[in-house]
């Protein structure tokens, strides 16, 4: 049996059956007596040059051994399946298991987004613990007013002198004498004044 390495190119809206895919071609290897050393998913990438008018592709790898039966059968598969872009076999001398330079790039990828998205959630707490201290601090000053507004406020619950003020100054004192004197002796006026 020989070793090969094999990377597929699937159609970017069969993303979802990759999984599927590949346990297929797994399982044609393996019924064939052979073995998969490694199975690697790159996920979505940019194409070099547009495919059929498609920019993106989803990327597989696989180190097979196997026969050469079990090769063309695989062959086969990946001609006839629409879902399959493109595919490349290339013969190996021995078993590659080690991590792969793009699934590397891949993790270093993932990782970097993760650390971007600690940092972030970092600062959204630290905002957060801010405004919660500024809230704090606002509801403290707050509850705790200065005695000249305290002064202010009784004042203004208490405005006895503002209502003899109004009751004045609804009837002129000019008018009210005038009306008075016609009707009224002058006695009279006085009594009417003083209520």
């Amino acid at each position: 049996m020989r070793h090969y390495e094999m990377v597929l190119l699937v159609h970017p809206d069969q993303s979802e059956q990759v999984p599927a895919m590949v346990e297929r071609y797994r399982s044609m290897v393996e019924k064939a007596d052979g073995i998969v050393h490694r199975e690697e998913d790159w996920g979505r990438r940019l194409l070099a040059y547009p495919i059929n008018k498609i920019h993106k592709a989803h990327y597989v790898m696989l180190n097979v051994e196997c026969s050469l039966d079990a090769l063309r059968e695989l062959e086969s598969a990946f001609k006839f399946n629409d879902a399959v872009i493109r595919s490349l076999v290339i013969k190996r001398d021995k078993a590659v298991t080690d991590t792969s330079p793009m699934l590397k790039e891949v993790e270093e990828e993932a990782n970097r987004e993760a650390e971007v998205a600690a940092k972030r959630k970092a600062e959204t707490e630290a905002q957060t613990a801010a405004a919660a201290t500024a809230s704090e601090a606002a509801a403290v000053a707050t509850e705790d007013p200065p005695a000249d507004t305290e002064e202010t406020v009784a004042s203004e619950d208490k405005p006895a002198d503002t209502e003899e003020t109004v009751a004045s100054e609804d009837k002129p004192a000019d008018v009210e004498e005038t009306a008075a004197s016609d009707d009224k002796p002058a006695d009279a006026e006085e009594t009417t004044v003083e209520k």
